[in-house]
């Protein structure tokens, strides 16, 4: 059931599908941009078969939905909520940090949050409540003055407790191409955000990478990807588990298991036969796994250096000395380390977030995290020793580049 695979035609693949749907994307942000409020009400009823007379979710709505979601789900996402906020706390840097480097001389760094972002959380083929925390609690915990959501209608009562739980409650109706346009352009119910967070299908993606000349974005998160290298102490069973469970949230979701063992992918590929048998999703599978296969190295270092190339969103490290490759791999968005961390604990519950880079981006972005939405203002606090310390070297070079007034600027204070 699973093919061997070249791992460079599996990145280029995986890139191609942004620019595929450009020109589709181009003609819903361009209608966003000239009508607003009324092209989000027209894809609603042409995408979602909704019927929309506004867009904003009420507050009657996010109280009614607690009435439509079992407790025991309540209390699970209270408790994921919980998890989540506090490894992000560990992230939250000083606000503000001085240091003295010669006499008369500091510097230092100032991080101010981000005052408005939107994110994005996906619908349709399911729920995700779970994103609602992802996105919305790292801006919480940094300090965000205005957070927005948007998710496709119709909105699931889950998916609202989830935003309730993580605290926003700023939410709209809308979700594709078009919700990432109405935040990064504004409409009449939508006030423009600074940055836009959150993962959706290769239209959401490429909006996001498209309008990032109106709001910033966290990074490429498009359909869901897994690698896995694996040696002969790894069980199959749990491998093909793994593949099953990231090619069931979209049809052009991707896994790749890299080994060192034919044996052990062919074993892997009798496991996702059987197990696929016993799967609900089955019609999002079988897609999911055309995309998906094996690859066979000679050595550990190679399965290494071949994962680093592919560079995917998820890692599951199953071998015999997993801190070994740990400390050897360099490019994935979240790592699961030994046969009992499977990457649906990242999903919901381990307290990582699970909005992560996909498509090779994890070689040059971080998964989401709070310092997404904060930035940096360097500090220089400088008084007249500190400028007799450092006022030879810039006169000096600011003349070099024929900037005199620069030096100039220093030399009238040192007289």
């Amino acid at each position: 059931m699973l093919k061997e695979l070249d791992v460079r035609n599996w990145v280029a693949k995986r890139r191609s599908g942004f620019s595929d749907v450009s020109d589709s994307v181009s003609e819903i942000i361009n209608n966003v941009r000239e009508n607003g409020d009324s092209a989000l009400f027209e894809y609603a009823k042409k995408f979602d078969n909704v019927e929309l007379s506004e867009l904003r979710v009420t507050e009657d709505e996010i109280e009614d939905s607690y009435e439509n979601v079992d407790m025991r789900l309540v209390e699970s996402l209270i408790e994921a909520e919980a998890r989540i906020t506090e490894f992000h706390e560990y992230q939250k840097k000083d606000d503000l940090w001085l240091r003295n480097v010669a006499f008369g001389l500091t510097l230092g760094v100032k991080t101010t949050p981000l005052f408005r972002v939107g994110c994005y959380i996906p619908g349709g083929r399911a729920s995700y409540p779970s994103t609602a925390l992802m996105t919305v609690i790292p801006a919480r915990v940094a300090g965000v003055s205005e957070i927005c959501a948007c998710t496709p209608p119709p909105v699931n009562p889950l998916t609202l407790v989830g935003f309730d739980i993580a605290g926003v409650s700023e939410i709209y109706k809308t979700g594709g191409a078009q919700a990432v346009a109405a935040m990064a352009l504004g409409t009449e119910s939508v006030k423009p955000v600074d940055k836009i967070v959150g993962p959706g299908n290769v239209f959401v993606t490429a909006a996001k990478m498209m309008l990032r000349e109106y709001a910033e974005i966290d990074f490429p998160a498009g359909p869901s990807e897994i690698g896995i290298i694996a040696d002969s102490s790894a069980n199959p069973a749990f491998i093909a588990a793994d593949i099953l469970a990231q090619a069931e949230h979209d049809p052009n979701a991707a896994c790749v298991l890299v080994t060192t063992k034919k044996s052990l992918a062919e074993k892997v590929s009798e496991e996702v036969k059987k197990q696929f048998e016993k799967a609900p999703r089955k019609e999002i599978i079988q897609k999911a796994l055309l995309n998906s296969g094996f690859i066979i190295c000679d050595t550990l270092e190679d399965a290494i250096s071949v994962t680093d190339e592919i560079a995917p969103e998820h890692l599951s490290i199953q071998v015999y000395d997993s801190l070994y490759v740990l400390n050897k791999v360099k490019n994935a968005g979240s790592i699961f380390v030994g046969p009992y961390a499977p990457v649906a604990c990242g999903d919901y519950a381990s307290g990582t977030n699970h909005v992560l880079p996909t498509a090779g981006y994890s070689k040059v972005y971080s998964g989401l995290n709070v310092s997404h939405f904060t930035k940096t203002s360097t500090v220089q606090i400088i008084d007249r020793d500190g400028l007799e310390e450092i006022g030879d070297i810039v006169e000096t070079l600011a003349e070099a580049e024929g900037l005199f007034a620069h030096a100039e600027s220093v030399r009238i204070r040192r007289r």
